[in-house]
């Protein structure tokens, strides 16, 4: 799925803030990096989040590293929604412990419909923000939908582990 969005990210502007009338303030939208959270309408909150986060690290270290190595990670969010202001500062904060490559992140910030201005992620079933996918060569092997159902470090330890 990584491969797919590659070409994507060379044809829009990266980290693109538009206004959003129903949300009444500014959003990112479309594809986008952690580069966008330093902006100043969304650093406070992103900051806030990803400092104040107490990583389970003894959760962490049960995480298979040689799986690990071998997924991608597909973030869509809006930066209008309060899960989603919560739960990627929190998922990013993670993969810094993790030591991950986000190179190996795509990260898509929609708008209050879901949507990209443009471009299209239709074919990632998006339904409630934020949503991580976890692919393994190009296959989606799981998700973390809004919140995660136990804790962040338990969901991702449950898909990656798992995984074949």
């Amino acid at each position: 799925m990584f491969l797919i969005f590659s070409s994507f990210i060379y044809s829009q502007e990266l980290n693109r803030v538009v206004f959003d009338e129903k949300a009444e303030q500014d959003i990112l939208i479309g594809q986008c990096n952690r580069d966008g959270f330093s902006l100043d309408q969304f650093r406070t909150w992103f900051d806030y989040e990803y400092d104040r986060y107490d990583v389970d690290l003894e959760m962490l270290g049960t995480i298979s590293e040689e799986k690990l190595a071998q997924i991608e990670i597909t973030i869509v969010m809006g930066t209008w929604c309060s899960d989603s202001r919560r739960e990627v500062p929190r998922f990013y904060r993670i993969l810094d412990e993790l030591a991950f490559d986000e190179d190996l992140v795509s990260l898509f910030c929609v708008n209050r419909e879901k949507l990209l201005e443009n471009g299209d992620i239709s074919s990632l079933n998006i339904e409630l923000v934020p949503t991580i996918i976890i692919f393994k060569q190009e296959k989606e092997v799981g998700r973390i939908i809004e919140t995660p159902t136990e804790t962040l470090e338990i969901d991702l330890k449950k898909i990656i582990n798992t995984m074949h």
